[in-house]
Order: structure tokens, then C-alpha cells, then sequence
């Protein structure tokens, strides 16, 4: 039968499949629903530092509302010096997941502030989890911003964030930068554990019934997984830290494909908004019955097979390819019936 098991980040995962952050691990029966379907890891919802400045101006709003009133109601509130509620709120679920299952749980960093980046990895560190995954983008929103070097600023980021803490760390990115593979590389060097890719950032939508800004969550599509593939088969070999993918994956398929273009493995969420959390045993399923029926025992003896480095074509990793393709589109023209 075939033999599961890998490495990612140092940790010995039973499968290659990851729940990704998401608000389904945020209730202790669907942690164990996870679990008990076959997942290897569990990547606990994000700690948003914006919230965390958004309950302290809430805060702030109320104990200053009857400050221009008569003396008799100064406030409603007593001058209190505690933190906001929600960062030590969701420091204890974390610790409450990690004590709710056996397999290991990761945490999410989402942070602003280079201080508060540190701050926070060494609470998380504190809760007992088994690694931590740090969020890194940046949403362009002003023409006139004064250039920065933000990739920089991330990788400075890391390493502060990696001295301060003992366990693992990864980085999820996007792939929005002007050079990703360079952006990659340095967060290599400066001692990423793991590069997650790619993260799906918000982006709004607009309703031109109300003529509103509407803000929906949108699931991944299978058609998404082609960027985090080909990053995977350019990676492979090349990068001393773990690559998983994300974004597109909802089956065995899927999680074969990356493995033969270089992942070690991946994350999931939308399949499990749609098809229910236990597709996770389906995915594992899937991917033993492949794995038997190609001869192969262990994921290590496959992984990588289809990268740039050991296809015999990697024309498919090459911009050139879309040249290619442009010139010779009979076969599009025939699966559309154009033709």
C-alpha cells in the first residue's frame, strides 16, 4: 500500500493534505471532522492585527462619547488600561484547537507593524502550536506613495520573526510582485521553513442594481491551481524550504499534479465548503489508488518527476509557451466547436 507520509517544514505529516486558514477550524467539532477525515495538519484561522486596531478605536469611541456632557455622565465606561479582547480571545482558541486534536496545528499571522509581527509570533509560540505561516502582500492604493521597498521590508520581517521564535515558520504569499521568484529566493536565505503559494486577497465587486460596492467571499476555482503548479515545477530543487501550494485544489488529481510538478503538499478549503470536510478522505483516497497503480510507494519517488529541471519539455514553465500556443490554436478551436 502506498506510503503517504512527508515532510513540510520539519514536521512528519501522515498525507500531503493541509487544511488552510479558514473560519471552518474555528469550531472544535470540525477540527475533529478534519482529523478524523485524514488530514495531516490543520492551519488555524488568521490573527488579524487590523482587527485588532479596529476593536481599540471602537474602544476608544465609547469611552470618549460623554466626554462633552454635563459632569453627572463624564462616561459609561471606568478608565481601563486592559488589551482589546480580541487577540487574547483568539490566542486561547488556538490553544483550545491544539488541544483538541493530535495532528499538528498551525498558526496564522496576519500583521502590520514590523514590532507587532515579533510581538505576536512569540504569543502564538506560547499556545503550544507547531509552526507558524505569516501572511505577506501588499494592496497598492495610492499613485503618489513614496517608493518603498517592500520585499525587502518582508524578508526583514522574517528574519526578525524567526529569531524570536523556536518553532517552524512559513511565509504564504501572493503573486503580485514584480519578481516573485527573486522575492522567493531571499525569503529562502533568510531562513523560511516554508513558501505557501499563493494567497487569494480580497477584491471587491460592485452591484449595479444598488450601484454599491459589494464585498462577497469568492471560493477558488480548478482553473486557479495553473499559478501555484508552475511555481511549484520552477521551485523544485531549487529552494532549501518547503513549497505548498494552495488556491484550485479540490481532488486527488490536483494534489498529484502538484506533487509531480515539486510540492510537498498542499492546502485546501474550498473543496470542503463544497463538498463537505470528509472530501479529505476522498483527495487521500484518490491519490493511494493513483499512486498503486503507477508503481509507487512513497511520495518522495514521484515528487518533482514533471518540474523544469527534470522534464524532458519545459517549454510549459517558459513565458515563450503562450507564442506557441497563439500560433498553433486548432485544438482550442476544436474542444469549442469553433471549428
Amino acid at each position: 500500500m502506498a506510503d503517504l507520509r512527508i515532510k513540510y517544514m520539519g514536521l512528519e505529516l501522515k498525507n500531503p493534505v493541509i487544511v488552510g486558514a479558514c473560519d471552518l477550524v474555528t469550531s472544535v467539532d470540525n477540527l475533529k471532522r478534519i482529523e478524523n477525515a485524514g488530514a495531516s495538519a490543520i492551519v488555524y484561522k488568521s490573527l488579524f492585527e487590523e482587527k485588532i486596531h479596529l476593536e481599540n478605536l471602537e474602544l476608544y469611541e465609547r469611552r470618549t462619547e460623554y466626554e462633552d456632557r454635563n459632569a453627572e455622565m463624564t462616561t459609561l465606561f471606568p478608565d481601563s488600561k486592559s488589551d482589546p479582547a480580541y487577540p487574547k480571545e483568539h490566542l486561547m482558541n488556538l490553544k483550545k484547537a491544539k488541544q483538541s486534536v493530535s495532528i499538528p496545528v498551525i498558526a496564522s499571522l496576519n500583521a502590520v507593524y514590523d514590532e507587532t509581527w515579533v510581538e505576536y509570533a512569540k504569543k502564538i509560540e506560547e499556545t503550544g502550536v507547531d509552526a507558524i505561516e505569516l501572511n505577506f502582500y501588499t494592496a497598492p492604493e495610492k499613485l503618489n506613495k513614496e517608493d518603498e521597498n517592500i520585499e525587502k521590508k518582508q524578508v526583514k520581517t522574517l528574519s526578525a520573526v524567526k529569531s524570536a521564535v523556536k518553532i517552524p515558520v512559513s511565509v504564504k504569499l501572493s503573486p503580485f510582485y514584480t519578481d516573485p521568484l527573486r522575492l522567493i529566493s531571499d525569503l529562502d536565505k533568510a531562513g523560511a521553513d516554508g513558501l505557501v503559494l499563493f494567497n487569494r486577497l480580497f477584491q471587491p465587486d460592485i452591484d449595479i442594481e444598488s450601484q454599491q460596492l459589494r464585498f462577497q467571499y469568492n471560493l477558488s476555482n480548478p482553473e486557479d491551481k495553473r499559478l501555484p503548479l508552475r511555481f511549484a515545477g520552477l521551485l523544485y530543487d531549487n529552494i532549501k524550504a518547503s513549497i505548498c501550494t494552495s488556491s484550485g485544489i479540490f481532488s486527488g488529481s490536483d494534489v498529484i499534479k502538484m506533487i509531480l510538478a515539486g510540492a510537498d503538499c498542499v492546502e485546501v478549503v474550498s473543496t470542503l465548503y463544497l463538498n463537505q470536510i470528509e472530501v479529505i478522505s476522498t483527495i487521500i483516497r484518490e491519490i493511494e489508488n493513483w499512486m498503486d497503480l503507477n508503481g509507487y510507494n512513497t511520495i518522495e519517488s514521484y515528487r518533482g518527476k514533471l518540474s523544469v529541471k527534470n522534464s524532458e519539455n519545459a517549454l510549459p514553465y517558459r513565458r515563450s509557451q503562450y507564442i506557441d500556443f497563439m500560433m498553433s490554436t486548432s485544438e482550442i478551436l476544436k474542444k469549442y466547436k469553433i471549428i
